[in-house]
This record gives C-alpha cells, structure tokens and sequence, in this order.
C-alpha cells in the first residue's frame, strides 16, 4: 500500500510538471528532459509509468478533463434550472483556465491539432454530450424558443468557447475570459431564449455573472 500511494504521488508529479512544460513551450518543444527536471523525478520513475512523450500528454489531457467534470458535476449537483446550469459549467471551466495550469495544459494540447497521430476528439465529444443533455431539458423548462434544436446549440456553445478562450489567451493571457465568456452568453441568451423571457435571461445572467 505505501508503494501504491508513493507510485500515485510520483505520476501525479510527472503530470503536473508535464502540464508546466507543454502549457510554456506545447507538445513539439517539450523534451522528457524538461518534464523530468520540472517533476523533479529520476527516468526510471517516468518511464514506469509512461514509456513515450505521447503517453504523458494524454495523461495530462486525461487530468484536466478529470479536473473540469470535478467542478461542472459540482455544479450539476446543485437544484438549478438548466439553463444555469449551462452558464455556470462554461465560467467554471474559463476559471479553471486562469487558475489551473494542468487545465491549461491540457486544452492547449486538444487544440493542437499537430500533437498526435489521431486528433483528440473525445473530451470535446463528452462537453458536446453533456450540453445537448442541459440544452434539452432547458428547452423542456421553457428557456429555449421552439425552433431551437439542442444538439445543434451544444455543437455551437463548446467551439465558440474554443474560440473565445484561443483569442482570450492571445490578447491577454486570459484576464478577461470570464468577461469574454459573459458576453458569448448575453449574445447566446438573446438568440436562443423566447423573446418574452429576455429580460428575465439578462437578468439572469447578471445574477450568476456579475459585469466586473
């Protein structure tokens, strides 16, 4: 057991420091060298638990998806309509990307296509999933129009948080994702909820969102 719990603490080493490295430099600059001396960890240690760069990667990867349902089933778990739901599960992930250096890591590595053999699909598959889920039962509870069809929603919510976060990232290091995020919101809001519930859309959003 206490060989079992030194393994764990040492693989968890190796991801955090794997995090630091391909967040600084990505996946093509990162060398087992730099992982080793930002782990602070011996070969033999890395290699029992990962036999190639690739492997480390997609534990990281594997982490900070672990990371980001930890908060969103927080969330989840809470008695919220939907569509709140849907607004605090996207603020928790672009919070997770300012204060988490795995969660950063790991959506750099995602999102670079040239990575890995095969594109990594299935994290954004699960936050696909799981808005089409939110989307369906808030259309259910009256917060979206009639012509609105969930799936297609959730296939427009997770790449244009992609996409607020990329350019988040490049103007300003992400400081004002949270912010960026709640404008993708009011806009999303005004379009998808009846019209008659606009106002209270907005307030809602004020509510969960504050303007900073």
């Amino acid at each position: 057991m206490v060989q079992q719990e030194r393994a764990r603490i040492t693989r968890a080493k190796i991801i955090v420091g794997a995090a630091e490295v391909f967040e600084r430099v990505g996946f093509g600059g990162a060398s087992i060298s730099d992982i080793l001396d930002r782990a602070g960890v011996a070969k033999g240690a890395l290699y029992f638990h990962f036999a190639t760069k690739d492997e480390v990667a997609r534990a990281v990867i594997e982490r900070q998806h672990e990371i980001a349902r930890e908060g969103s089933n927080a969330i989840l778990a809470t008695p919220r309509p939907a569509i709140e739901h849907m607004v605090l599960v996207s603020i928790d992930l672009a919070e997770l990307l300012v204060s988490d250096p795995v969660v950063r890591a790991g959506i750099r590595l995602t999102t670079d296509t040239s990575a890995f053999d095969a594109p990594l699909r299935s994290p954004y598959e699960d936050w696909i999933d799981l808005f089409v889920v939110l989307a369906t039962r808030a259309r259910a509870e009256g917060w979206l129009a009639d012509d609105v069809d969930p799936a297609v929603l959730a296939r427009f919510i997770v790449p244009a948080f992609t996409g607020v976060q990329l350019v988040s990232e490049l103007f300003t290091a992400r400081v004002d994702i949270v912010d960026r995020v709640r404008e993708l919101w009011w806009f999303l809001l005004r379009s998808v909820v009846p019209v008659d519930r606009r106002g209270e859309a907005e307030a809602l959003l004020e509510r969960l969102v504050p303007r900073a």
